[in-house]
């Protein structure tokens, strides 16, 4: 085994990391397979704080057909659920929420459910007011904020890289089976035109700087044995552009094991796949997004966020969820996350036990499913006649 080190100067004192090359990792309960139907939900912390709430939401992973579960383990005040994090203690990060955090989830596992640690990455308020060089900035110098005053860390520091990452590692060492990386982006919010970062903004070198963080992810949490994930806006599974915030998903999934578009109907606008308002389409909207998707990533990568909250005046219960999920599964995707921002579930949403590692389509198949059929044939159909005419001419 060859061991480097990389040396790091934080907050006034130096951060020796270690890089290991070949290091297999301790043995995980759960092996991570890119076969295996994941069907989650997402948890905060403080949620996790107090029995009441851990009941709550374990009930709920042993009795439907949920099989997974998203961990915030650093969210985006900056605040950090892991404890023995040096750099962590020195800032003032950590938050003693859950410090059976280690048991809670080796008891998980235990009883087959599959443990996600949710790190967001960029959007750092505790971070970037304790170290402003690591932050977006104003054009004065002094500190940026998105409209929510929530300050940013600098995606192209790499300094920002290595934070994240030291959480990221010991979130595998206490026995997650999977990081997944949030607001891995530029931020889309407050005034842009105030922004500053450590070199000059492009759209070019946006999109390299979240590909380089994702090649340093892979590179360092490969080492250890564990899955990698990304969230992405719902959006970049159609848009060919970075979408001002540096997203491009298909350079973004090369350096992933999964990728998970937020494709609530929501957060689409009027129009959206020709929908007058998506809000009320939670099957067409989720269908077209994932199908837009499959032309541009496998399958096997797909996971996708949907919506179990409600917005804008229409409501999102149990016909809604069932349809986003089904929307999936008529495109042979059959693992998906659910995300309700105040961790309340919609249980009637949710099917039995047995259905944890199983998915069905629609039958007999929807309008979306025929007019994707249709498509495919005329698709096979020009591409057999081009071959035709290339043979006949050779």
């Amino acid at each position: 085994m060859e061991m480097g080190k990389l040396k790091f100067v934080f907050l006034g004192f130096v951060c020796i990391v270690t890089i290991l090359v070949g290091f297999a990792g301790k043995a995980r309960a759960i092996s991570p397979k890119e076969d295996r139907i994941i069907k989650g939900i997402h948890v905060t912390s403080p949620i996790l704080s107090t029995s009441k709430g851990r009941k709550k939401i374990t009930d709920l992973l042993f009795s439907t057909e949920l099989n997974a579960i998203v961990i915030d383990v650093k969210d985006d005040h900056g605040h950090i659920y892991i404890n023995g994090i040096e750099i962590v203690k020195t800032i003032g990060a950590y938050v003693n929420d859950v410090p059976d955090l280690e048991k809670f989830i080796s008891d998980l596992k235990e009883k087959g459910i599959y443990t996600i640690a949710r790190i967001i990455v960029f959007r750092d308020d505790t971070m970037a007011r304790r170290k402003l060089g690591f932050a977006i900035k104003n054009c004065d110098g002094s500190l940026w904020t998105d409209k929510t005053n929530i300050a940013w860390l600098d995606p192209y520091n790499i300094h920002n890289w290595d934070y994240v990452l030291q959480v990221a590692e010991k979130a595998v060492d206490i026995g997650f089976d999977e990081i997944q990386f949030d607001y891995v982006r530029f931020p889309s919010e407050g005034n842009a035109k105030n922004r500053r970062y450590c070199q000059i903004y492009s759209a070019e070198k946006a999109s390299k700087a979240l590909v380089g963080f994702l090649k340093e992810a892979n590179r360092r949490l490969k080492a250890k044995g564990t899955n990698i994930s990304i969230d992405v806006f719902g959006l970049t599974t159609t848009a060919t552009d970075d979408m001002g915030i540096g997203q491009k998903i298909v350079e973004m999934t090369e350096w992933v094991d999964f990728t998970s578009p937020m494709v609530y109907p929501s957060h689409y606008g009027k129009f959206i796949y020709g929908i007058e308002n998506p809000n009320k389409e939670p099957y067409k909207v989720v269908y077209c997004a994932i199908e837009d998707a499959l032309k541009r990533i496998p399958a096997k990568k797909l996971r996708p966020w949907l919506q179990n909250f409600s917005l804008h005046g229409y409501s999102c219960g149990k016909n809604e969820v069932r349809a986003q999920i089904q929307a999936c599964y008529d495109n042979g995707v059959g693992s998906w996350l659910l995300w309700s921002p105040k961790c309340t579930y919609t249980t009637s949403a949710l099917k039995g036990t047995n259905e944890k590692n199983t998915y069905r389509k629609s039958d007999p198949a929807t309008q979306e499913m025929l007019k994707t059929a249709k498509r495919k044939k005329s698709m096979a159909e020009t591409a057999n006649k081009s071959l035709e005419t290339t043979n006949s001419s050779d």
